[in-house]
């Protein structure tokens, strides 16, 4: 069987996921001081890293705690994912690079130079250097949030003391403009925005290298921060100035969804070098209109695969779409194939040349496409990609609890809603970043000030093991969690937390305000 397309669209690859019936249990607390975790150094001075939604929550707490906190990111404004532009992330790499890479790849200084170091770039280089340092975000011009608009507004008129009113029209969606300008408004209330003018956040800043730093007497310290900082100088021209700071701890507010994941297909590399920017990944999708006209194959059918099936729907000509088991939205008029084998060996022109499916079928096309606990120390926390591991309660790093991790859960189920008068709690698959990022705030902020104690470093492994033997060992599933086990989580805070504070003082924290 041939069948003949004038484009093939690779633009999404879930990872695969499933759901256990069987839950972790709670983590437990340390029943005295004996048994609590003693850092090996006082912590005063903090960075975040990444000022999304998950970064600016960390921000505000951490200010209110009285810390002193300097805020990186490497975009020129805050919002993290949400800020949209027409311009591309630069093409991603076929296949894959190394895990421990993804897309990032650190920019450091020569060896031996002095700090700050500042080189300049022009022409070509500059735009290159621009866009590749701040990283364009992986949204189009049509996306909508998949959280129902009334939890959004919900959390915005907790913070903000405000309520928009402005989802009559469809409470299921929200644009990706409207949540962006609430991020930003966010930053603004606090602060933190691009013209804002507070010493204590630096914009088009990366941070290329944590590394831990020593005394004069080799003692553990804390942390020494490489930053790449990019200036625009005019329209032809640019400079990168890089420095060190130094901290007692670090906030990792990064966010999952970065670097594109593209299986190693065989055949497909070839492909990739045989027609170079022919291959594109679905973060490079901007709008519909260039695939007007055209036959399109779409690789993958979860969350972005689907919705950019219904962006291109009345535009192209016919839409193929590969998938394994797992559907989300597809318009109805797609025809689904299965999952592909195996790109042959490429002809003269991508119209010639085809793919075979697991069917044993081939398609004929042409594509515009778009730790392990037994080694050494210290134990990884990226291995194959899927999730993090060697974190409790994937926010504190077991072997150095000063790193804390924000939002590294895959996805949070977890809403109120009002419904006739009376509190419902309604289950929703996206991760809820706004406000889990505020429990896990609190919590970095309490513990690293001393008013919320962590387990000894051997029962934070213990407790590790028997939550990776719980669920059948590390994989993919490890970080996706249901909705029992999000309100589980969510108690498990406010008991923790809550106790913590009407012992040592400090902040307490209250469940979703139903109202």
């Amino acid at each position: 069987m041939h069948l003949k397309f004038r484009s093939i669209f690779l633009v999404a690859f879930p990872l695969a996921t499933r759901v256990f019936a069987s839950q972790t249990p709670l983590y437990a607390q340390p029943s005295q001081d004996s048994d609590s975790y003693v850092f090996k150094w006082p912590i005063k001075k903090v960075a975040i890293i990444g000022a999304g939604p998950g970064g600016l929550l960390n921000y505000r707490e951490f200010i209110q705690a009285g810390f002193d906190v300097h805020l990186f990111e490497r975009d020129y404004i805050p919002t993290g994912n949400w800020h949209y532009t027409e311009e591309t992330p630069v093409d991603a790499a076929i296949p894959n690079a190394e895990i421990s890479v993804a897309d990032f790849t650190p920019s450091l200084p020569p060896k031996g130079v002095e700090l700050p170091y500042e080189e300049g770039y022009y022409g070509t280089q500059s735009i290159e250097l621009l866009r590749a340092h701040r990283g364009p975000k992986p949204i189009w011009a049509t996306l909508h949030s998949n959280a129902p608009a009334v939890c959004i507004d919900l959390l915005f008129k907790q913070e903000l003391g405000l309520l928009t009113n402005s989802f009559t029209a469809n409470p299921a969606e929200l644009p990706h403009a409207k949540i962006g300008r609430y991020v930003r408004a966010f930053a603004s209330y606090h602060g933190v925005n691009s013209n804002d003018d507070n010493p204590h956040l630096s914009f088009n800043t990366r941070v290329e290298l944590v590394e831990k730093r020593y005394d004069n007497d080799g003692n553990e310290a804390g942390w020494t921060l490489t930053l790449k900082k990019v200036i625009k100088v005019d329209e032809h021209s640019s400079r990168a100035v890089w420095y060190t700071q130094n901290f007692d701890a670090v906030v990792i507010a990064t966010g999952r969804y970065n670097a594109p994941n593209i299986p190693n297909i065989p055949g497909l590399a070839a492909w990739a070098e045989r027609f170079p920017g022919q291959l594109r990944h679905s973060r490079q999708y901007r709008r519909p209109e260039p695939y007007t006209g055209k036959t399109i194959l779409i690789i993958g059918a979860a969350n972005s695969g689907g919705e950019i099936a219904r962006d291109l729907n009345t535009h192209v000509n016919r839409i193929y779409q590969s998938v394994r088991t797992f559907l989300r939205r597809v318009p109805s008029n797609v025809t689904l194939v299965p999952e592909i084998k195996r790109f042959l060996p490429p002809l003269s022109r991508i119209e010639d040349s085809s793919v075979e499916l697991n069917n044993g079928t081939y398609h004929n096309s042409s594509v515009l496409t778009t730790d392990d606990e037994s080694s050494a120390h210290p134990r990884p926390i990226v291995t194959d990609g899927t999730h993090l591991r060697s974190l409790w309660l994937d926010i504190f790093y077991i072997e150095e609890p000063t790193l804390g991790f924000v939002n590294s859960k895959a996805r949070l189920l977890f809403c109120l809603m009002i419904l006739l008068n009376e509190s419902w709690q309604v289950n929703i698959g996206t991760p809820q970043s706004f406000t889990y990022a505020e429990y896990i705030a609190v919590a970095l902020t309490k513990v690293w000030s001393g008013k919320a104690l962590l387990p000894s470093t051997s029962e934070l492994w213990r407790q590790q093991q028997e939550r990776v033997e719980e669920l059948g060992g590390y994989g993919r599933h490890f970080q996706f969690i249901g909705s029992e086990k999000t309100e589980q989580i969510f108690r498990f805070f406010l008991g923790w937390l809550n106790n913590a504070a009407v012992r040592f003082g400090g902040r307490q924290i209250d469940a979703l305000d139903p109202e």
